[in-house]
């Protein structure tokens, strides 16, 4: 089921990856990722209700859901995003170290915390809901500090 569910969320971003950077175009960078910081937090604790359910259905759309909304906005927009924060004589690799130190931090060792936190728990899944809370905390304060760059001149 879940991985039936990660391929039709990647089926689901060929269209909404290209969306969601058109919509960041129109109505801003950090708005667009707000929203999704704000969807993140919100649907954490009841991402783990719906798979709990075990209905192949929901199982596979809580899947598609999640992913769409809490992780292709932000794939959908970093991006040219990321490339804007620096200039034309940094643009490559400061936005490449960027991405890369942060996804081998977050995507590295958060199933080891994840899974830290289950084991901690008896098997609870508040704790990772709690984690995807800070998280998303995190994500939007950081982009509190981002310059918005949708429709500027690059440099």
């Amino acid at each position: 089921m879940v991985l039936n569910g990660a391929f039709a969320a990647s089926l689901v971003a060929l269209l909404a990856i290209p969306l969601f950077g058109w919509l960041s175009d129109l109505v801003g960078r950090k708005t667009m990722f707000y929203a999704s910081c704000l969807f993140s937090a919100l649907f954490a604790f009841p991402l783990f209700w719906l798979l709990d359910t075990r209905d192949p259905t929901i199982v596979v759309c809580t899947i598609v859901v999640a992913i769409t909304f809490g992780q292709m906005v932000m794939f959908g927009i970093g991006a040219p995003w990321y490339s804007e924060l620096f200039t034309a004589r940094l643009r490559y690799s400061g936005a490449s170290l960027g991405f890369q130190v942060g996804a081998a931090l977050s995507g590295g060792l958060t199933p080891l915390i994840a899974a830290s936190l289950m084991a901690w728990s008896g098997g609870a899944t508040w704790p990772v809901s709690l984690l995807l809370v800070a998280c998303a905390a995190i994500t939007a304060i950081a982009t509190t500090f981002a310059p918005e760059m949708a429709n500027k001149e690059l440099t």
